[in-house]
Parts: C-alpha cells; sequence; structure tokens
C-alpha cells in the first residue's frame, strides 16, 4: 500500500447540498430525480451533469447512488460537486466504506453535517488503480443491472400475454372477428368462439381471486417483548415495506421457530404472491422465491395447482385497484378481505393450464436472475471492503469476478 495516500475525505471530493422540488413543481421527463432513497421520480430539467455520486443527507443515510446521466439531487442528499480528479465510480465505491452516521447531527432527526464529513481521515490510492477497482466491482453492479433489464422484459412479456388473454379476450375478439389465428392452433382451439352478453368469453365466469387460492391469510408479528421469538432467527419474516421488491428471495429480518408457533404469523410457500396491506406500500405485490413468513401488513394468496403465474400478474395488474380501494377505506388501509375478493374472470382449465405452460418459465427465469444478482451482489459487498483496504489485490479481485460473470 506504498502508493496509497492518507488524506482527508475533503481533499479527494467536494460535497454539496442537493436541491428542493416540490412534487407540485415536478415535470415528467427523462432526468432522474434522485432523493436519499434513491430514484424517486422524473423531471425535465437536469441541476447536475452525469457522472454523480449522490448519498442521503436526511432520511436514508449511508446508502450510495450512482448515474451515468445528468440529473436532480434532491434537498435531502449530498451529492460530489467537484471530484477533483478522482474516479466517479471509484468514488461512488469509496464512500460506501465511509461511516456516516459518525458525521450526522446529534439532533431528534438525524442529518449528515457535509462540513464534518469532509474531515474523514481516509487512504486514498492513485488513480489508476481506483479505475482498476472500479472495474472490478462495477462488473458485478453491471450483470446485476442486466439482470433487472432482463427481468422488466420478462414480466413485460408475462404481463402483456396475460392482458391479451384475459383483460382483453383477444383471441376470442379475433375469433368472433373471423381474423387469422396469431396463436399455435392446439392453443388457439381451446378459446371461446365468441364473446357473452357481458363482453367475457362464453363459458368463463366471473370470479373473485380467492377463487384460484388454496388460502387467502395476514400474517402476523411475534411479541417483541420475548427475545426468544427473535433471537438466532431462521425463520424469513417479511414486513410490508419490503414489498416493494418484485420478488423476495431473502427478507431483512428473521424470527425463531417458537417465534412462529407462538404467534399468529404464518409460513407461506414459495411463489405465492403477496400483497401490502398496511402503510406507504399498501397495494404493492411480490413474489415470493422462498418459504416466508410475515407481518400482519402482508396478506398471502396461495396458489392452487396451475394458479401461480395467473395470480401474479392478475395482483400485479390491479396494483392501482389496491391502492384506491386502500385510498378509499376508513383506515386508508386494505384488508384480507379487500385483497381477496378482487374481481376477475375464470377461463377453462384448459387454457389456465396452457397459460401457465408458457407464463412459469418467464417468472421461474425472473426467480433465477434475482437469487444470481443476490450473490453477485454479496461477492461485491465482500470484495468492497478488502478492494479498498488493500487486503485483496485488484488481480486477486479480477479472477473472483471472472468465475461469477
Amino acid at each position: 500500500m506504498g502508493e496509497w495516500k492518507a488524506c482527508l475525505l475533503g481533499d479527494i471530493i467536494e460535497l454539496k447540498r442537493g436541491y428542493d422540488l416540490p412534487k407540485s413543481k415536478r415535470k415528467a421527463g427523462n432526468i432522474p430525480i434522485i432523493s436519499s432513497s434513491g430514484f424517486s421520480d422524473t423531471h425535465i430539467e437536469a441541476k447536475v451533469n452525469g457522472p454523480g455520486v449522490i448519498t442521503g443527507r436526511y432520511g436514508t443515510i449511508g446508502t450510495v447512488y450512482y448515474v451515468e446521466e445528468p440529473y436532480w439531487p434532491l434537498n435531502t442528499t449530498l451529492y460530489v460537486r467537484d471530484f477533483k480528479g478522482n474516479d466517479p465510480r471509484f468514488v461512488s465505491y469509496f464512500l460506501r466504506g465511509i461511516d456516516f452516521m459518525a458525521y450526522s447531527d446529534k439532533a431528534a432527526v438525524p442529518g449528515v453535517n457535509r462540513n464534518h464529513l469532509h474531515q474523514a481521515q481516509v487512504l486514498l490510492p492513485p488513480l489508476p488503480e481506483q479505475r482498476a477497482i472500479a472495474s472490478v466491482l462495477s462488473a458485478l453492479d453491471d450483470k446485476i443491472d442486466l439482470n433487472q433489464r432482463m427481468n422488466a422484459t420478462l414480466e413485460r412479456q408475462a404481463r402483456a400475454l396475460f392482458a391479451d388473454w384475459f383483460v382483453h379476450f383477444g383471441p376470442t375478439r379475433a375469433k368472433a372477428a373471423n381474423q387469422p389465428p396469431y396463436l399455435p392452433p392446439k392453443t388457439w382451439s381451446l378459446f371461446p368462439d365468441r364473446l357473452d352478453d357481458k363482453g367475457v368469453p362464453e363459458g368463463w365466469e366471473e370470479v373473485q381471486i380467492k377463487d384460484f387460492c388454496l388460502r387467502v391469510e395476514s400474517g402476523g408479528t411475534p411479541s417483541r417483548k420475548e427475545a426468544k421469538y427473535w433471537e438466532n432467527g431462521t425463520v424469513p419474516w417479511l414486513t410490508s415495506g419490503e414489498v416493494r421488491k418484485p420478488i423476495i428471495t431473502r427478507t431483512d429480518n428473521f424470527i425463531s421457530n417458537l417465534g412462529l408457533e407462538e404467534s399468529s404469523a404464518k409460513l407461506w410457500p414459495p411463489l405465492s404472491t403477496v400483497v401490502a396491506m398496511y402503510g406507504a406500500t399498501a397495494g404493492q405485490v411480490t413474489l415470493l422465491a422462498c418459504e416466508t413468513s410475515a407481518n400482519q401488513a402482508c396478506c398471502a394468496l396461495v396458489p392452487k395447482q396451475h394458479t401461480k403465474s395467473f395470480i401474479f400478474l392478475k395482483a400485479k395488474f390491479s396494483i392501482q385497484l389496491y391502492e384506491s380501494r386502500a385510498r378509499g377505506s376508513a383506515q386508508q388501509n386494505l384488508n384480507k378481505t379487500l385483497v381477496s375478493n378482487l374481481e376477475t374472470v375464470a377461463p377453462a382449465k384448459s387454457v389456465l393450464e396452457r397459460f401457465e405452460e408458457i407464463a412459469s418459465p418467464l417468472i421461474d427465469k425472473m426467480i433465477e436472475n434475482e437469487l444470481e444478482s443476490r450473490t453477485l451482489a454479496q461477492t461485491r459487498d465482500l470484495l468492497l471492503p478488502k478492494l479498498m483496504s488493500g487486503e485483496v489485490r485488484v488481480r486477486e479481485g479480477e479472477g473472483v469476478v471472472e468465475d461469477m460473470v
């Protein structure tokens, strides 16, 4: 580490407070708005040119975001105004090793003091090594980003298929209009030839989403006063805030087997769809990739055979409806009845099975990508402090990444 130099963080970068932009003044555009919790909206005007590095000043503290394009950092953030000749991508990783809470104001609502932060004692590698370190870590992040973009495409494909078959009734409408088939003959033959008086394919019923479920149930929280329910917990326990994630491969919290047995928490199987009922995420939907319990703000739709994809995509299509029902209730929340009574159509069993045959591989691939991204992120987080301290040299890190990417 002879070439690394000891200095102050303020010698490496200059941090500046972000800019206020009330929601009433935002105009949807292609400029990302970055808050302390990350990407939060878009606007037509940028305040700062990319590449940019942003971290939370208030709210979510300690998380660092990197953007390539021009952006608008909100006033809850600090952004790097001057990189002082250092590599921006490296700086984004370098800042993740800073203990931001050590430089926060001791107030009721803690906030990072940038002047104090500038005084942090750090070790900085020379520019060529900065770029090499950033290259190693960004290779992992780029693969994670690729997986996310791939999953967005897979979900769009699954949603488009669901919409055509079960929202717009495309095959039946085409048949009724004597239009040429656009599906394989065996699949095409499964659809009715006409719509009934209600505008639904003949023979299909109007039902509720609970009719596709083995059970619909909310979770529960073991008593926080009982340490035995939480200490050394191995049972995944989901909160409604985590339902923002499209797929759950791991939860932030765990409870013990005793906590599960002696509370109203329940264990839900993989491929169950979960809807958040309370709080800021009310109406949001996620899919479980692992066996999971949850708190009482979550409601699980546990699928019957051949219904997992149908339930998940129907719930995804209904997020806005769920959100409006939450706003329309006296408590501004959903409940199990509102979740389970979501109206839908029930196609013929043969159609449902064929849909599952097509949609299930798409969703399975989404889960596979999400699991891979989790492993990549764990590797990145393990390598990051070791590369930043010089414990692991760049060439060793490159070898690890080459085996994974």
